[in-house]
């Protein structure tokens, strides 16, 4: 099946940024898209609910001049990640702005609504929706989204438990349209890696918290450079949901990250009100992030990540031909 017309652009890595809640506003979205990676954030990090809009447009009309001041290079679409949980008391004005102003991708999370898909698909738009299993991806598709985001383990954020080699090949068992895969993906070699178990992307997040244009604080982006992937504890205590973390964060929280307690899911919240405030919070304070941090070694400009990307998935699609080429052993 043929990529959708907004997805089906020219772009210098096959990937899309993943929307970190916090991390990803403008400034990060902007040279994301305009280093040639489809860009995101999402829509709850514009805070008060008034800034959606101009976020929005701040994001589109910076890119629109860059695409003109440099023509030779390309400037990659953006998307905005609505969160379809039943405690968002801002999903309805949320996507308001998103439909007036055809935001040209949508990322759906905890949740898949018909009524949102369809509202994105009256300007034409496109709806891609998280998933952590083959069951949710085929009620994701049987309500509408265009293509899917399996959330493999070692993910950052909110994150399934399962291996991407068998996630992925359940949903190619039965759909042939848009995916992006999210788990662990930090450098060139496993962009190639999510093509090559059958996505179409790679859905990338961690590895940007890094970059300076990240909405996060220094200590955290420190933490990332300097950690790897036995840092990292899979917990559901912060949010009411598994996710990945920093140990660090959660022992400067005066916490065991070896033995945490489990939470009741429904615990989490993404309303405005007390209980919503106190989530926003635990985000502040225990930072989210994947197991693929290993590679990252530096703080770089969002451009020159992107750049090292393309060079190192440029440099892997050249030595798996070399290697698939090499004459059988006799």
């Amino acid at each position: 099946m043929a990529l959708p017309a907004a997805l089906d652009v020219p772009l210098r890595i096959p990937a899309i940024a993943s929307p970190m809640f916090i991390a990803s506003g403008p400034e990060l979205v902007k040279a994301e898209c305009q280093a040639g990676m489809i860009g995101s954030f999402p829509t709850l990090n514009a805070r008060p609910e008034s800034l959606l809009a101009e976020w929005i447009d701040e994001i589109r009309e910076s890119n629109d001049a860059y695409a003109a001041a440099h023509p030779q290079d390309p400037v990659a679409p953006f998307a905005a990640n609505l969160i379809v949980h039943r405690t968002n008391n801002r999903l309805e004005h949320d996507l308001s702005v998103v439909v007036e102003k055809q935001v040209p991708i949508v990322i759906t999370s905890l949740g898949a609504r018909e009524d949102v898909n369809e509202a994105v698909h009256s300007y034409g738009g496109v709806v891609l929706h998280d998933v952590i299993n083959n069951r949710f991806a085929h009620k994701a598709i049987e309500k509408g989204a265009d293509g899917l985001i399996p959330v493999a383990a070692g993910a950052g954020g909110h994150a399934g438990a399962l291996s991407p080699f068998a996630l992925v090949q359940e949903i190619r068992e039965w759909f042939d349209g848009p995916v992006a895969l999210s788990g662990a993906i930090a450098h060139g070699r496993s962009i190639l890696a999510a093509q090559a178990t059958g996505a179409d992307f790679a859905y990338i997040g961690s590895a940007l918290l890094t970059t300076p244009e990240a909405n996060v604080v220094d200590a955290y982006r420190d933490m990332v450079v300097e950690s790897a992937a036995d840092d990292i504890v899979y917990s559901n205590l912060f949010t009411g949901v598994h996710g990945n973390y920093l140990k660090g964060s959660v022992r400067g929280a005066g916490l065991d990250p070896d033995n945490l307690p489990t939470s009741d899911p429904s615990a989490m919240s993404f309303s405005t009100g007390a209980k919503g405030e106190r989530e926003a919070k635990a985000w502040k304070d225990i930072w989210g992030s994947g197991q693929g941090i290993g590679t990252i070694r530096e703080s770089l400009p969002a451009a020159d990540l992107i750049r090292r990307f393309a060079d190192e998935y440029e440099a892997a699609k050249r030595d798996f031909a070399a290697k698939i080429l090499q004459p059988a052993a006799v």
